[in-house]
């Protein structure tokens, strides 16, 4: 098979810091940087990698192929063209799914269909004597994205989304996915000789997620993908890049981090979840009102995603929250303060203008990472 064309696809806005995750992994040359990921040509390795590795990214895609489009005919014709017989054996499950953003083919339920019914057509050429296809075997999820009249059409190797980290077995409110959270600690630029505070910890994930990269923890490592099933996919290149992973990990003795939250039921979950991720030995959780919250260290980081209007009982409550919060980290005057909330009057009710503030989406809802830079460590 040629070279494959992987995308690793990314929330609105955060396509730059996948770009240079994956610089960090060592993918420098040739990387496409587009709206919602990163385009490059690898191999089955790659994809093994990105899927185990990658912490900001939401799946890693296989492209199959891309052609223009601009009515169903069209649609169905492009499909039709690729060579889906070197992807899909004759019981592979390949469900098909997929967006439009300015395109003449804005509904999504019928390109499924025309997708789907190409990609049979184009099958039964493979199987002439086959008049139905079983869909039994290993999954293919099919996806597409439809740009201005451009069709791009992959199989997600990832299965789940990649938040999906594997640790999380307990449900709660409104929780952070892992992605969101690993891009938050980008965006903070904290490291692990500071101490990293989160009074809002909820179940724990942008703690777990801090801990689990300050040691080095490969994202994927306690999971698994779809593409680990297909059977063009040399078994090998998991294992090798399951080794890689692991020899990665490393020990910090002195690493310490701690969450506050007022609910002891989530604090219960968060102390589950992080033994589950097999960080609890680093973390401690305490039940601690925000009003509470001291700290004798110099500098230090307050990383957190407090409740907001959705989640309180409205907009006054979440002004009350923030002036508190405000009031109890103003005497914390050489910390750094990182605040995501989709509340939009968070400066006013926290008492004072953010260094910087960034745009981000958790699922569809539009969020602001508030930033607030203290002094640089003495």
């Amino acid at each position: 098979m040629k070279p494959l064309r992987i995308t690793v696809t990314s929330a609105f806005g955060v396509e730059g810091l996948l770009r240079r995750e994956m610089n960090r992994l060592g993918y420098v040359e040739h990387l496409a940087v587009g709206k919602g990921g990163v385009t490059f040509d690898g191999d089955w390795l790659d994809l093994a990698r990105c899927n185990l590795m990658i912490r900001q990214g939401e799946r890693v895609m296989a492209e199959v192929g891309s052609f223009p489009a601009a009515d169903f005919d069209a649609l169905f014709e492009g499909t039709k063209a690729l060579p889906w017989e070197d992807w899909l054996g004759r019981d592979a499950a390949f469900p098909v799914t997929g967006k439009s953003v300015k395109s003449a083919l804005f509904s999504v339920p019928d390109c499924q269909a025309i997708i789907k019914k190409a990609i049979v057509e184009r099958l039964k050429r493979r199987w002439p004597q086959t008049d139905w296809l079983p869909e039994t075997g290993p999954l293919y999820q099919v996806m597409f994205k439809i740009t201005q009249d451009q069709v791009t059409v992959g199989l997600n190797s990832s299965g789940d989304g990649l938040h999906k980290r594997g640790w999380r077995k307990l449900g709660s409110q409104a929780p952070l996915k892992e992605t969101l959270a690993a891009v938050v600690l980008t965006l903070s630029n904290w490291r692990p000789e500071l101490p990293l505070t989160d009074p809002f910890c909820g179940s724990g994930t942008i703690l777990i997620e801090a801990v689990r990269k300050a040691l080095g923890m490969a994202p994927g490592l306690d999971r698994n993908f779809a593409a680990e099933a297909w059977p063009q996919m040399p078994a090998d290149c998991w294992r090798q890049a399951r080794e890689e992973a692991r020899g990665a990990v490393r020990d910090m003795p002195d690493l310490r981090v701690e969450g506050y939250d007022i609910d002891p039921e989530v604090l219960s979950m968060a102390r589950y979840h992080a033994k589950l991720a097999g960080v609890e030995r680093y973390i401690h959780f305490q039940r601690r009102d925000i009003r509470d919250f001291r700290s004798a260290k110099k500098y230090g980081a307050v990383i957190t995603n407090p409740a907001y209007g959705q989640r309180l009982g409205g907009a006054g409550e979440a002004a009350q929250l923030y002036k508190t919060m405000g009031q109890a980290l103003a005497p914390l005057d050489t910390w750094s303060f990182y605040v995501l909330t989709a509340y939009p009057a968070f400066e006013e009710a926290f008492g004072r203008p953010a260094t910087k503030n960034t745009k981000l989406f958790n699922g569809n809802l539009e969020c602001r990472l508030y930033q607030y830079h203290g002094p640089r460590p003495s």
